[in-house]
Formats: structure tokens, sequence, C-alpha cells
């Protein structure tokens, strides 16, 4: 398998993956930014349907969380998808 480049677009609090001109995502939204308890809640993980099973969404989930832990960002999880990754 090869490696999923996955780029990360803070102006638009999201993670995604380009394959062959189709978008996969995680979005968030910054939680109490200005606090000194900021957070980050994972809102949306989307893969195309043909995309699917190829395990973009567990790399975009995984970076994600790992960007969050990076910058010691409380984390939730509106997401179903991510919700799993946090059990």
């Amino acid at each position: 398998m090869t490696a999923i480049a996955i780029e990360h677009h803070p102006q638009r609090h999201c993670f995604t993956v380009d394959t062959e001109g189709k978008e996969s995502i995680l979005q968030y939204r910054l939680l109490n930014p200005d606090s000194d308890r900021p957070g980050v809640d994972f809102t949306r993980t989307y893969v195309p349907g043909e995309l699917r099973g190829q395990g973009i969404a567990e790399a975009l989930v995984r970076r994600g969380l790992t960007w969050a832990r990076a910058h010691e960002l409380e984390i939730q999880a509106s997401c179903w998808y991510v919700q799993k990754f946090l059990r």
C-alpha cells in the first residue's frame, strides 16, 4: 500500500486527501481557541464511495488526532467515526 498524502488546511479547518481529483476530508472546529483550555471537535469524516475500504478515513483521523495531541487540545468528536478512535 502506498503512503496516503494528507494535507492540513488550517484556514478551512480540515485535513484532506486528494485521490484522482476526488477529495476525502476530516473536518473540525476549534473550541475556545483563546482560552487556557482550547479544544477541537472533529465534526465530519467523508470518503467518496469508490475510495472506501482503502484506509483513507482511518489515516485522516489518526493524523487529526496526532495534530490535536501535539497542540495539547482537548479532543471531542461529533463524528461517529472519530469517536471509535477515542474509546
